[in-house]
């Protein structure tokens, strides 16, 4: 040993620091944590720990910790593909004995040649528009040889580093991971999960509170998965912890998760077809009938994507001194955090035009260019110059600059606004870009508008968000257009908000 001194992460704000952890996916696990999951791997009477991504150390320190408290002799194993954390590892208190069994290089394309009875960890938490295009091949074929179907291009890899693992994993060997939620929310995630369930069991998943999080100042929502190479079964603990820094979780985990409710711990006992439908990152939901889907009132499809905003998206200023016609621009809405209310009414237009915020969408039709006025073609030959017909969205549409059209919508979903998700009154009729959702009515009257508008911000509807939408730190969701008309309205807020069923309504949609 070389001391006690237990490091703690120091997290830049921003700039490149902050962008190098996000590269590397490098955010350590607290003591509190990594003690309550190693307590779980070595339940089962294991000699021996694999720790596939050991960074600082976290998880070697916790196993000599609970391996003294349980009696037990341990074999340390480890894995790390950046031998300059390893020095971090040293100075954290691990000696050069703890880790002679680590081996330096990359766990997920070439891996042990071994099992291993206990496995815990904290992959990188690296996402997919991060990775470089040979390396998503490989992950994805390597994927497709696990599960036995590629997996979604979205999945990061953390993903890949849980997949790997388990098939590391021994016969009644455990494992536990703690990974970012969307491993469980993902476009990616059906596919992982009905892999894993029929052929791991599901023994626990631990969820935290905002203010309890392990990573207080990482914008992330931290989910620790808990199985065993065992025979599944069809129920699982689900916990949400409540306090950071607290020793009960641990003494749960140790207890082989036994009903601890407290004002720390808020125990589940799920049913694993519940806990797959619902969201393994999700409180579990009442199954009886209490209420509708948004579908049942309206349709929901993203905003309009440019390709290039700072082409497409104009100020009032740079529109005029352009000399683009009126006709080919549309008042329209970029940034979340450009309305700052529940309203975009014609004063925030006014009020963006004068503070030079973009206002207007370059909104071009089909035609061939040379049937465009001089000025707007004189424009779109700049945009070529600018190689943006070249760009991977743009270069799909015919001709190129032919701009996305969309009826306006009166309610607008803030789906991208970390943290302040909402709904949006459109009273300006203005167009909204992708940072926004379009929610299209069915009722198209003012009234019935104005009562969905009224139930969609009700807090009972708003607090179903978290099981439609993905997770991150500090409690943001985002939400996509297909799990947004999924959102359920509750029966009491229709009936409150006097909302009709359209007549035509199918059942399906119900």
């Amino acid at each position: 040993m070389t001391g006690n001194k237990k490091p703690t992460q120091k997290l830049p704000g921003s700039g490149p620091k902050r962008e190098a952890l996000r590269k590397q996916g490098q955010f350590w696990t607290p003591d509190w944590v990594a003690e309550a999951m190693v307590g779980y791997v070595l339940g089962n009477d294991s000699d021996t720990l694999f720790d596939p991504a050991v960074g600082e150390g976290a998880f070697f320190r916790a196993a000599k910790v609970v391996a003294r408290e349980i009696g037990t002799e341990l074999r340390l194993f480890g894995a790390e593909i950046d031998p300059d954390v390893l020095r971090q590892a040293r100075q954290s208190g691990l000696s050069a004995e703890d880790l002679a069994s680590v081996e330096i290089g990359d766990f997920v394309l070439d891996p042990p040649k071994r099992s291993f009875e206990a496995i815990v960890a904290n992959p990188p938490y690296i996402r997919h528009h991060r990775l470089p295009a040979h390396l998503k091949a490989e992950l994805r074929m390597l994927g497709a040889n696990i599960t036995g179907r590629p997996l979604d291009g979205r999945a990061g890899l953390h993903v890949y580093f849980l997949l790997r693992a388990l098939r590391l994993l021994s016969t009644n060997g455990r494992l536990a991971f703690i990974m970012p939620a969307d491993t469980c929310e993902g476009v990616f995630a059906p596919a992982v999960w009905n892999w894993i369930t029929r052929s791991y069991r599901l023994e626990a998943v631990i969820t935290f509170a905002a203010e309890a999080s392990p990573f207080p100042k990482v914008d992330t929502n931290p989910i620790i998965l808990m199985l065993e190479n065992a025979e599944p079964t069809e129920q699982f603990a689900w916990v949400k912890c409540m306090e950071a820094q607290t020793g009960q979780l641990k003494r749960w985990v140790l207890s082989g998760f036994k009903d601890e409710q407290s004002d720390v711990l808020r125990v589940h006992h799920r049913r694993l077809r519940e806990g797959l439908t619902t969201g393994l990152s999700r409180l579990p939901v009442e199954e009886q009938a209490n209420g509708r889907t948004l579908l049942a009132f309206a349709k929901v499809s993203r905003g309009i994507a440019t390709g290039a905003n700072e082409f497409f998206f104009l100020t009032a200023k740079q529109a005029h001194e352009l000399g683009i016609p009126g006709e080919f621009l549309l008042p329209a809405i970029g940034r979340t955090r450009d309305v700052p209310g529940d309203e975009v009414s014609p004063e925030t237009i006014k009020h963006l035009d004068r503070s030079g915020r973009p206002t207007l969408l370059f909104s071009p039709d089909a035609r061939p260019m040379e049937n465009f006025p001089r000025s707007v073609r004189e424009y779109l030959q700049r945009g070529e110059t600018m190689e943006l017909h070249k760009r991977s969205l743009i270069s799909m549409r015919r001709p190129w600059y032919k701009m996305e059209v969309r009826s306006t919508p009166p309610i607008l979903f803030a789906y991208l606004d970390r943290r302040n998700t909402r709904f949006i009154r459109n009273s300006a009729g203005v167009a909204p870009l992708t940072g926004f959702l379009c929610v299209y009515p069915r009722e198209k009257d003012m009234v019935s508008v104005a009562r969905l508008y009224a139930a969609l911000r009700h807090p009972d509807t708003v607090a179903n968000l978290s099981a439609v939408g993905k997770s991150y730190g500090a409690g943001a969701i985002k939400v996509e257009p297909r799990a947004l008309e999924r959102l359920l309205l509750p029966a009491h807020m229709i009936a409150e908000a006097e909302l009709q069923l359209p007549q035509d309504i199918q059942p399906t949609l119900l």
